[in-house]
């Protein structure tokens, strides 16, 4: 690594088990120098927070649903919608579906943002000035809040599907095929009991809530997805060096604050400089001298949409193999500013999430993402690979890569090269995913592995 940046950034901070050096760079990077991994992360967090606070609270805010609570009303039914995609299920399972640390550097990470929290709560001169502006201070974070949000990952299947049954409904197949060709070549088929009449653009009202970024004052506009990212590596024996090169452009819309956050984290048994996003601990995209890491998007097919019939008597159950199910039904209250909580209703299939009801044509749909699943939360898997010493460290690492789907480069001092998609893939072993499916056959089920 190269040798340590001249200017100190120095806090009044406690609970490290050692001092802790946060140098800045002439680009603004900052490098962290600790004595152990623990207190590296929770330098991580500490100085995320430093610099980006209002972006990494807002980020969480939206995540867990908790915009209104400051916002006002106007962000109540995307707080719902964000609560309809978070993990639900079993933390143990969640977090042992990663790197064998990742729980303990998520904590250390999320105690680092608290430090800061905790030192604007005593001096409000060093909240930035969006929260002045806008009327409240930031709030603390639990290590499950990294986890449980999952709405941040580049998906978007749902959309495909709900456009092609559109197009095949209203045009046939023939204009579907100039809308979309598909590689390889493959006759879209209309699973059986699937009624196109049914599915319109209003079914992803929800699903684009959470996917959205927040609007203040304005119209939300979506990011554009990635046009054309790409990475490539090149072995050794054809470069003048003699070593091998690795280059990595994942293209991501700009924004201020940026999306990626550079840090270098320098402790006993690690030593990794790269970029990242600031909410999130380690870094995705870089290199730790011995390995050089780099993504773009791998498209995996990781999401369905379910349609199903729904009990005219009460359309919170829905026809699942021949009979009727109920649907799991949650009441949550939103806090909102200035004004009481506002009660609403979360419903769930076996399935997922349902993200629309159509009471007069009984009919619901809901959806199943892969994403939902233990161990897939958005580049969270970068934690265990970042720190990989050779190719088979980073394999297994790769191995436990959930989400989203990505086209891994590598590289190492050795002179190897490697390249390695990662993801969770569902299997559907009596469809193939382009369009809706009735939620009510089993033979249709969706199995991840």
């Amino acid at each position: 690594m190269s040798s340590k940046p001249r200017s100190a950034v120095v806090h009044p901070v406690g609970r490290l088990e050692s001092p802790v050096e946060i140098l800045v760079d002439r680009w603004g990077v900052s490098h962290i120098y600790a004595a152990s991994a623990d207190d590296a992360f929770f330098a991580q967090g500490f100085n995320a927070a430093r610099d980006r606070l209002w972006q990494i609270d807002l980020w969480r805010r939206r995540g867990l649903g908790l915009l209104s609570e400051v916002l006002g009303p106007a962000f109540v039914e995307k707080d719902r919608a964000a609560r309809l995609f978070l993990y639900r299920g079993d933390m143990r399972a969640e977090w042992l579906s990663y790197g064998s640390d990742t729980k303990r550097v998520a904590t250390a990470f999320v105690a680092g943002v608290n430090e800061y929290v905790r030192l604007t709560e005593a001096d409000p001169g060093l909240l930035p000035m969006e929260f002045r502006v806008l009327g409240y201070e930031p709030a603390r974070w639990a290590p499950e809040d990294i986890a449980r949000i999952r709405g941040h990952g580049l998906f978007g299947n749902l959309e495909g599907e709900v456009l092609r049954a559109m197009v095949l409904r209203d045009f046939g197949p023939e204009a579907e095929a100039l809308r979309r060709r598909l590689e390889p070549p493959h006759a879209v088929t209309v699973p059986e009991g699937l009624d196109l009449s049914l599915v319109s653009d209003e079914v992803l009202a929800v699903y684009r809530l959470v996917r959205e970024p927040v609007a203040l004052g304005g119209e939300a506009v979506a990011e554009v997805g990635p046009e054309g990212s790409n990475n490539w590596v090149i072995a050794s024996s054809r470069t003048a060096t003699g070593r091998p090169i690795l280059a990595n452009d994942p293209h991501r819309a700009q924004s201020v604050p940026s999306l990626r956050y550079a840090v270098h984290l320098s402790a006993p048994g690690m030593d990794v400089v790269g970029a990242g996003e600031p909410a999130l601990p380690g870094v995705s995209i870089g290199h730790n001298g011995h390995i050089a890491f780099g993504l773009t998007i791998f498209a995996i097919d990781q999401e369905d949409l379910y349609v199903y019939e729904t009990n005219p008597e009460n359309p919170s159950e829905y026809r699942y193999k021949g009979r009727w199910e109920p649907m799991e039904v949650e009441e949550q209250s939103i806090p909102v500013r200035d004004n009481d909580p506002t009660r609403t209703q979360l419903k769930f299939t076996r399935h997922g999430p349902v993200i629309h009801e159509d009471l007069q044509k009984n009919v619901a749909f809901a959806v199943r993402a892969a994403w939902l699943e233990p161990g897939m939360a958005p580049y969270l898997g970068s934690i265990d690979y970042m720190r990989a010493r050779d190719w088979d460290g980073f394999l297994a690492a790769m191995n436990r890569w959930g989400a989203p789907g990505e086209n891994q480069v590598y590289a190492d001092t050795e002179g190897n090269i490697g390249w390695k998609p990662g993801g969770l893939v569902p299997r559907r072993p009596n469809w193939d995913g382009l369009l809706p499916v009735p939620g009510g056959r089993d033979d249709l089920r969706k199995i991840v592995r």
